[in-house]
């Protein structure tokens, strides 16, 4: 959703992407984990798109430069280093400079990737109003999480941290998300009055909402609905469990869009997929970047689709690898086998197991059902590849093109040499090495003339 804000109350986002991840043990930067496909900070820049901001900040550490090339094409992004790291209050100091003298300022979190614009809009007309405005959840187990204080009226009052707090503070179920939205006017007085005589020793944001308070600025809560909308990710565990979250509601909106899963559990979208009516997807299929299977397009078990369009009645058979292809209607691919970018199939096009094709395309009718290579060529209409056919494209140094005209036949273990063509009705007889143009309409064999010997004995091993 986007959206409208007055002149005098611009939007600007500030998105803490500090941290290392320790506990991730890896030498990837946290806020670059994959999530479905895509870096956890990548979840939160779309989100802040559909917000319409007029200024972004992201705060980087750990890795800055390795976040900052990830994103350099946003080219509206700005970022600032935050080098030493003393916590979530001088983190946001770090992007002060960057930011306007006026307006509402939403900090956000890297490491929180799912936090919807339907929760975070709510916040920012608050803040538009002069109030601060907090997102809270309510958690089951709070451990570790700054808990909301509230006088008897039920007006926040502050937010105390887990290690800080005490007994019955702990106790609090209501518990701050770290996301707020401010006044920038106001964030910039109350980040300057922060004080690090915590049990941390680092500045922390949070303290915030005490100064608000003490300002008489009123603060507002929201409570977001779903606890996997803010839950942030630390680790391994916390990751995986994020990955089904998302896997889950995608398969959700696939099934409520008419798709049928056999399994909504094992499916792994990890970027766009478009499905038209009557789509029958099995399980542990994998699809990634832009995916688009058109009416009554059945995948089979274990498929991995990559940039693919699947055209009507389409039937991709188990364990075919998809990458960059078009595929028409009534086609049939698989099982094992391995369409390559650049490949364009047309309608009733027949691929079979361990059968490849890169950069090639096939025209209606065509098949190749069996153990075969066409890499770099141009199939015409009805042309059948006999099994074990290889359309040899790389010379050593560079590739050349193969033309198969229509209604023309390869025989089994044939070897087709680039650059070829092989004319019309042309049948290149099994087993045959062909180098040279193939007259249309005529059988071309290329082979050694079988010869028996006599008096041949096999080699017997030496005890």
């Amino acid at each position: 959703m986007t959206i409208a804000q007055a002149p005098s109350s611009t939007l600007s986002v500030v998105v803490l992407a500090a941290g290392k991840g320790t506990r991730m043990r890896s030498d990837t930067p946290k806020v670059l984990q994959p999530l479905a496909g895509k870096p956890l900070l990548g979840h939160v820049l779309d989100t802040v798109h559909h917000l319409s901001a007029e200024r972004v900040v992201v705060v980087t550490g750990f890795g800055a430069q390795r976040v900052q090339e990830a994103f350099a094409h946003q080219a509206h992004l700005r970022f600032a280093l935050q080098e030493p790291q003393l916590g979530t209050g001088h983190a946001v100091q770090q992007a002060l400079p960057d930011l306007p003298g006026d307006g509402v300022c939403l900090v956000l979190y890297g490491d929180v990737p799912l936090a919807p614009a339907s929760s975070l809009a709510p916040l920012v007309a608050q803040a538009q109003t002069g109030a601060l405005a907090l997102l809270t959840v309510e958690l089951d187990d709070p451990t570790g999480y700054g808990r909301i204080l509230r006088n008897a009226d039920g007006a926040v009052q502050g937010i105390v941290e887990h290690k800080d707090a005490t007994p019955a503070q702990r106790a609090v179920r209501e518990c701050n998300t770290g996301i707020l939205c401010a006044p920038l006017p106001a964030l910039r007085r109350w980040l300057g009055q922060l004080r690090n005589d915590n049990a941390q020793g680092e500045y922390y944001l949070t303290d915030v909402v005490a100064l608000a308070v003490a300002d008489g600025v009123p603060v507002r809560a929201s409570t977001v609905a779903d606890a996997d909308d803010v839950l942030g990710v630390n680790d391994r565990s916390q990751l995986a469990h994020l990955e089904r979250v998302v896997q889950l509601r995608t398969a959700r909106r696939l099934l409520d869009a008419g798709v049928t899963l056999a399994d909504p559990s094992r499916i792994d979208v990890r970027g766009a997929l478009h499905c038209g009516r009557d789509v029958f997807i099995d399980v542990g299929c994998v699809f990634e970047g832009e995916v688009h299977l058109a009416d009554g397009a059945r995948v089979g078990p274990y498929a991995v689709l990559r940039d693919v369009r699947v055209g009507a009645g389409t039937v991709v058979h188990p364990f075919c690898h998809l990458d960059g292809a078009s595929i028409g209607a009534g086609a049939i691919i698989g099982p094992f086998a391995r369409l390559r970018p650049a490949t364009a199939l047309a309608d009733g096009v027949h691929i079979g197991n361990f059968v490849e094709v890169k950069n090639g395309t096939l025209g209606p009718g065509s098949k190749a059902n069996h153990l075969s290579y066409v890499g770099d060529a141009t199939v015409g209409a009805r042309v059948n590849i006999g099994a074990g056919t290889i359309v040899a494209n790389y010379d050593g140094a560079n590739k050349h093109r193969t033309v198969i005209e229509d209604d023309a036949h390869t025989g089994s273990n044939s070897v087709l040499v680039a650059p070829i063509t092989i004319g019309a009705g042309a049948t290149v007889g099994a087993g045959s090495t062909v180098s040279k143009n193939v007259p249309a309409g005529k059988l071309t064999v290329a082979r050694a003339k079988a010869v028996t010997l006599d008096g041949w004995s096999r080699p017997v091993k030496k005890k």
